[in-house]
């Protein structure tokens, strides 16, 4: 073995070296040599979860089941009277129309006198 052979060796082995390092630097969790990059996602999403918890304002099924629990008869009664609203708007609407043809109706006969005195 001569130099040239034996410098490109050790040139290998140190590349090779800086890899393994590259690769397990950081690595806190379990890291399955099978599926390298899962696992490095897996365990950076572990590291981050509560963070991007807070960032995107989630929230977990034990607070929004307590929620739902504590809340659900007032969300019932708000519907119920969101209904009744509802019957009521369109019972004016019919109210407003019938006004809205008699208005017609009167505007029409007052024209029709005001032009029979002239």
């Amino acid at each position: 073995m001569d130099l040239l052979t034996f410098l490109i060796l050790v040139i290998i082995l140190i590349a090779v070296l800086f890899m393994v390092y590259y690769f397990f630097r950081g690595a806190k969790g379990d890291l399955a040599l099978a599926r390298p990059v899962e696992s490095r996602v897996d365990e950076y999403l572990d590291r981050r979860f509560q963070q991007m918890v807070d960032e995107w304002e989630l929230v977990s099924h034990s607070r929004l089941s307590a929620f739902v629990g504590q809340h659900t008869q007032e969300i019932e009664s708000d519907e119920a009277r969101l209904a009744g609203l509802k019957n009521y708007e369109s019972g004016m609407q019919t109210t407003l129309v019938s006004l809205e043809a008699r208005l017609d109706t009167l505007e029409k006969e007052l024209a029709r006198k005001g032009t029979a005195k002239k």
